[in-house]
């Protein structure tokens, strides 16, 4: 993935773009630079290349396509995910663009733009012969993030159909993050781990042989583009250039780079998630 170029017709695409700047705000079009919060510890989405220490990943690649389609210079800024909300809010940074899932609760402080989908989704080691399907999970332990919503997922979905056909509980473990779980999966201190779908393919290049999925995604969710709700103008820019993006064939492109084409949108939303 490190080697690969995007093709020419989306870098004339890109490079015609110029015509979305007008609609940006004011103050965004005045310093020609749009400031955008990222996370880079979760692949494929956003991370470091590991040979070279630099920024990667789809969200990287979309926001550096986006910033040239609207006319400006993206400038990337390292948050830690508790404070990206509040960076926006008082102004620290224009955009979040970090594989942010869009709630209803996040909702109230941030406009999302929505542009990709994703889904909670079981994952065990390839050596446990007798977890194949997510049934199978009823009354082990499974590990997964505290900082997300997959907990309550998982305990929804465990009420829902281990416990309502009689079976015990799936019994939900709260870890550090994703990197916790799979060490501890390794370990076995836990049965199997919980993380977004669109990390697994690229998990299992990275260790080959290891993991292997368990069912579909339980839900589907929609990550978005956090935008302050003080910015309209800009929500709408970059909404408008998006979906210019997804009309053309030029998202896509980057979406395949990442073998992420599963979670691909055909129509740009606004607050969708739920």
């Amino acid at each position: 993935m490190k080697n690969f170029i995007i093709p020419a017709v989306l870098a004339s695409v890109m490079a015609s773009g110029f015509a979305f700047a007008a609609e940006l705000p004011a103050s965004i079009k005045a310093k020609g630079e749009i400031v955008v919060a990222i996370m880079p510890n979760y692949p494929p989405m956003d991370f470091k290349d590991p040979a070279t220490n630099t920024l990667t990943g789809f969200d990287y690649d979309l926001g550096n396509a986006l910033a040239e389609r609207l006319g400006v210079k993206i400038k990337w800024q390292e948050t830690g995910f508790e404070q990206m909300i509040n960076a926006l809010t008082t102004d620290r940074v224009d955009m979040v663009l970090s594989g942010m899932t869009d709630t209803a609760e996040r909702q109230a402080s941030v406009t999302f733009i929505d542009y990709f989908t994703s889904g909670p989704q079981f994952y065990t080691l390839q050596k446990n012969k007798d977890t194949n399907e997510i049934v199978d999970l009823c009354g082990k332990k499974v590990g997964t993030s505290r900082r997300t919503n997959f907990p309550a997922e998982i305990a929804a979905w465990s009420k829902a159909n281990c416990e309502a056909a009689g079976k015990p509980a799936i019994n939900v473990i709260g870890t550090e993050g994703s990197a916790d779980a799979r060490a501890q999966l390794r370990q076995s201190r836990i049965d199997a781990a919980m993380q977004g779908s669109e990390t697994l393919p690229y998990l299992k290049t990275q260790e080959k042989d290891m993991y292997k999925t368990v069912g579909l995604p339980i839900s589907e969710q929609y990550s978005g583009m956090g935008v302050s709700k003080k910015k309209p103008e800009l929500s709408e820019a970059v909404k408008v250039a998006l979906q210019s993006m997804i009309d053309d064939g030029s998202y896509q492109v980057i979406l395949k780079k990442w073998d992420l084409e599963l979670g691909a949108i055909k129509t740009v939303t606004i607050n969708a998630g739920k």
